[in-house]
């Protein structure tokens, strides 16, 4: 399969990358930023330039094991001023951790417990993690996976809210099958439909209501057939009037492109990565360089590739 050449490729991290986030900035989106996580005992979340440069004031170190990472905006403190955050999951103390973008504060007081239930061994590690905003109250949830769980409730969704007494993390519902065949770590979710994926690795990619209120029934599990061996990242590229779901094909080096409202495969493309994990998208334009959106992608190599999205061809 031609392989299609990165436009950038980052700067290295220490360890081991493994998850993006994309924040667009929404005075000049020229100076976006992109975040990875470093996932190490001594792990750190980086920040890079659409140059592929790390900014350096703007990374943040000194976490365990930092594993996936999610992003959104106009999170509401209590005194109704509203930020952009980033979440991500901290593995080896077994919470996730909540800072503000761009200034890159922790919002958390140390972290948020998950898992806290779990009896069985490495069922309280977090690994995935998704932010859902509910276009019904605006309610800003996480949902978490982690190393191991049971056949049914594998997922975690928390509640994150803020009030007079600061921000909290409150477990408002479990669910999500579980093939038992390796793990589950990728999650993303479609904020306007109110639905959630994530790729029991080995299995299929599963499909859930992300709305509490909605139920816990699985809607789909589909595409596994299409994948050399475990199933990673995912991202979600919305256009106008049509939208896809990109996947890692980790081990065969590829990503799978699926419609995101019939959910069927549309083809295989070879961007170079190396064993990927992670990987995010926006359609929206930053700047010149990248006017037709980004793409983004681990590289087992402890970097990041950048391709501008009309590279992926999609909407032909």
């Amino acid at each position: 399969m031609p392989e299609i050449s990165p436009d950038v490729i980052t700067e290295s991290t220490l360890h081991d990358t493994d998850d993006p986030a994309i924040w667009v900035n929404p005075k000049d989106a020229s100076k976006s930023i992109i975040f990875g996580t470093d996932k190490n005992t001594e792990g750190a979340i980086y920040a890079f330039d659409l140059d592929g440069k790390i900014i350096q004031e703007k990374t943040i170190k000194g976490f365990k094991r930092p594993n996936n990472i999610d992003l959104e905006y106009g999170f509401k403190l209590n005194d109704s001023s509203k930020t952009d955050v980033i979440v991500f999951t901290e593995r080896e103390r077994q919470k996730i951790r909540l800072f503000s973008v761009p200034d890159m504060k922790p919002l958390d007081n140390g972290g948020f417990p998950v898992f806290s239930d779990a009896t069985e061994l490495d069922a309280n590690l977090p690994m995935g993690v998704a932010i859902y905003k509910s276009p019904k109250d605006n309610n800003l949830y996480a949902i978490v996976g982690r190393k191991t769980g049971p056949e049914n409730n594998y997922l975690y969704q928390y509640l994150i809210k803020s009030d007079s007494l600061g921000i909290h993390s409150k477990l408002v519902r479990k669910f999500g099958k579980f093939s038992g065949k390796k793990e589950i770590e990728a999650i993303a979710v479609d904020d306007e439909a109110g639905i959630i994926y994530y790729s029991d690795e080995m299995h299929c990619i599963r499909k859930y209501h992300a709305e509490p209120s909605d139920g816990d029934k699985e809607i789909l599990c589909f595409g596994g057939q299409y994948f050399k061996r475990d199933i990673e990242g995912i991202a979600i590229a919305k256009y106008d009037d049509k939208s896809f779901l990109i996947v890692s094909n980790q081990q065969a080096g590829t990503f799978n492109i699926f419609n995101l409202e019939t959910n069927t495969f549309i083809k295989e493309l070879n961007l170079g990565t190396l064993g990927t994990d992670g990987c995010e998208v926006t359609t929206k334009a930053l700047g010149n360089k990248y006017p037709n959106g980004l793409f983004v992608s681990m590289n087992e190599e402890k970097n990041f590739f950048f391709h501008d999205l009309a590279k992926l061809k999609l909407l032909e």
